[in-house]
């Protein structure tokens, strides 16, 4: 553990001790945004930086994707490559969103999602009509999930129980129009919950037309006081033309411009997901949840990144499964105000198929990948929640993965085994006190992990000696002040080492990796809200962000001391709203960041920064219907995401100015 981190729980303890008198309410980590008495916290026990978008703003959003709903959290980086089905992503904690160390653990209601390779398309899946919270959990303390939970982790939570019937109709420009309903009915033990959604564009690019749908199920029984037997079914489509990738001189000219050689680039995706759970209070003190599931990815893209290259078919199927179980016992103890302890268990497995081939036209002329691979990570944590006194709290964690399964390239029927990664071990500790009211100073430590990915699991020729998993390490030291009802501050300084961190190589047809060595992160998260009048709100954030490696590969030792590509330093975001009339309520928002180093070796440039700004207004109609306009990138700003292909600099420009009318029906 740092000397840093031993100060920070240090000093947290000793003035929460010298000050006892003063406190008066538990630690309060959490920052909110939107009606917290909307809000569940999944992660309640987890002494970190912890954000969530309740309800009424998720439900009321304009967006693409559910990943964009995220940009209005501090601290988020949103990468934009706004390539059909492949359109973007979050992530956090000074890790980039080019998909080569996918740090975020993404779950469903509790179902872990991410594909193989760590990225999230199964957020896609959600549309925000249905959303009754987003929460994010930063940070390497939370002990419930194992692979992919490098940096932390994001859940979306979908309404549950209610009687209810809401639809939402929007169109804007780009010739794009959404339709969203979602149903809730509950009655006696039973309750049901609906959704369905639709969305299509032209999309801002010529070459950009998409068209998805998804549709949802969630039922609840409660078989006895206390016991609940649930299940969910979920299905999406998606269809989506590639605008592509274009050279600096055309996208700064013609933004709106797609090249003559993408016309045959396309996606087509489908998902499925379902789940069963079974949650009950066995006794006062005693309580027990599982849950098992099972996604599907089937996705089939066409792509051709540059003039000189030939375009590609990617075809990826992916069968995911598993289960996740914990026990929580809270007995009475005499040396502490309060205590549990949790136990939990989980198992994720995976069936793997990843081909590509150069085709022409969508023609196929030869093969370049042809890979199955299992993967099965099973893991075992225990974490005891100790309330010594009012004002300190104290939890310790332990988590421990294994990793199993096999490779076979079945162009060359070569078969691989995984890497002997042995038993990961990831110890976790957290604090938190509150010397005085309204005030929760809080301190963590913790070590996650990251493993391969791909065929970057598998001890493939010629690699004779197996990969250790990058091991990661992350401290955290922290402040919470809320006043009163209205208002919320909450400061962090944190930083994450990592040993042998190792990224994907995306656009390699073995799917092989690259070392980047020992890597180092830290940075400062700020972030405020206040209502200071009835009917006024303000919100912000600040956030600072290095990250770099400190041991290059042997292989590569001029990169010691250099920046991570594609992490800006600085990002912030703002808004605020006003209700003028019971009826009439005005909001504005802005989200900015700096630029960020092109490759690893910082001598490409730096692209990347934008400062973009909407505007909203929301009319209540009757009780039961409002209506609302929204200009997003109200100044037409230009920005882009940007990434180097080895010889140029490639483009991808984002969204020009658009208008959004809506109207919104509920019972």
């Amino acid at each position: 553990m740092s000397h840093t981190l031993r100060f920070a729980l240090l000093g947290c303890s000793a003035l929460a001790l010298a000050t006892p008198a003063l406190a008066q309410e538990s630690a309060q980590t959490t920052f909110t945004l939107g009606d917290t008495d909307t809000v569940v916290v999944t992660a309640n026990r987890i002494l970190t930086s912890i954000d969530v978008i309740a309800s009424d703003i998720a439900q009321d959003a304009n967006v693409d994707y559910g990943w964009e709903l995220v940009s209005k959290l501090p601290g988020i980086l949103i990468t934009e490559f706004n390539q059909g089905a492949t359109s973007g992503k979050l992530s956090f904690r000074g890790f980039n969103g080019e998909g080569e160390v996918n740090a975020v653990k993404f779950l469903i209601d509790g179902i872990p999602s991410n594909s193989n390779d760590g990225n999230m398309p199964y957020i896609d899946m959600i549309f925000p009509l249905e959303i009754n919270s987003v929460e994010v959990v930063r940070g390497t303390t939370d002990p419930r999930y194992g692979l992919h939970s490098i940096g932390g982790n994001v859940t979306f939570l979908t309404r549950t129980g209610g009687n209810y019937l809401d639809s939402r109709v929007s169109v804007g420009s780009f010739a794009e129009y959404d339709v969203q309903l979602a149903a809730g009915f509950e009655s006696g033990a039973l309750s049901q919950n609906y959704s369905a959604s639709y969305r299509q564009g032209d999309g801002y690019r010529d070459h950009s037309e998409s068209d998805r749908w998804g549709v949802s199920g969630k039922w609840n029984y409660e078989i006895a006081e206390g016991t609940t037997l649930g299940a969910s079914a979920r299905h999406y489509e998606a269809n989506a033309q590639e605008p592509g990738y274009l050279t600096s001189t055309v996208a700064y000219s013609t933004p709106t411009a797609t090249n003559a050689y993408n016309a045959t680039d396309l996606d087509t995706r489908e998902m499925n997901q379902f789940s069963i759970n079974l949650d009950s209070s066995l006794s006062d003190a005693l309580s027990f949840k599982s849950l098992a599931w099972l996604n599907q990815l089937r996705d089939d893209r066409f792509v051709k990144f540059s003039a000189t290259a030939s375009q590609q078919n990617r075809y990826t199927e992916e069968d995911h499964w598993g289960a996740l179980a914990a026990l929580t016992y809270a007995p009475e103890v005499s040396f502490a105000k309060s205590l549990s302890v949790e136990l939990g268990a989980s198992v994720e497995e995976q069936d793997n198929i990843s081909k590509r081939f150069n085709t022409v036209l969508r023609v196929p002329t030869t093969q370049t990948r042809d890979q199955a691979f299992t993967l099965s990570v099973k893991g075992l944590y225990a974490q005891a929640d100790i309330e010594l006194t009012d004002w300190l709290k104290i939890v310790p964690a332990w988590r421990v993965d294994w990793v199993d399964g096999d490779f076979v390239n079945r162009l060359s029927n070569a078969p691989a085994g995984i890497n002997e990664y042995g038993a990961i071990q990831q110890p976790k500790l957290s604090i938190a006190a509150t010397p005085m009211e309204n005030v929760t100073l809080y301190a963590n430590w913790g070590r996650t992990f990251q493993i391969g990915v791909g065929s970057g699991a598998y001890l493939i020729p010629p690699r004779l000696v197996d990969l250790e998993p990058s091991t990661n390490e992350g401290w955290e030291a922290g402040i919470r002040y809320a006043p009163d009802a209205n208002t919320e501050l909450r400061a962090a300084i944190w930083k994450q080492t990592a040993t042998g961190e190792i990224k994907r190589r995306l656009n390699d047809p073995l799917g092989d990796f690259d070392n980047l060595g020992a890597t180092e992160r830290d940075g400062v998260d700020v972030q405020a809200s206040t209502s200071p009048i009835d009917g006024l709100s303000l919100w912000g954030a600040i956030a600072w962000q290095r990250a770099k490696i400190t041991t290059p590969d042997p292989a590569t030792p001029t990169l010691a001391g250099k920046a991570i590509d594609h992490v800006p330093s600085w990002l912030y975001n703002a808004g605020i709203d006003y209700r003028v009339t019971p009826e009439l309520t005005l909001s504005a928002s802005a989200r900015a960041q700096t630029s960020y180093e092109l490759t690893t070796s910082n001598d490409r440039g730096r692209f990347g920064d934008f400062v973009l700004l909407n505007a909203s207004a929301s009319y209540a109609l009757t009780p039961w219907a409002e209506a609302g306009l929204e200009i997003q990138n109200i100044g037409d700003e230009y920005y882009e995401y940007v990434w180097w292909d080895g010889a140029q600099t490639l483009h991808s420009p984002g969204e020009g100015r658009a208008v959004i009318a809506s109207l919104r029906l509920r019972s």
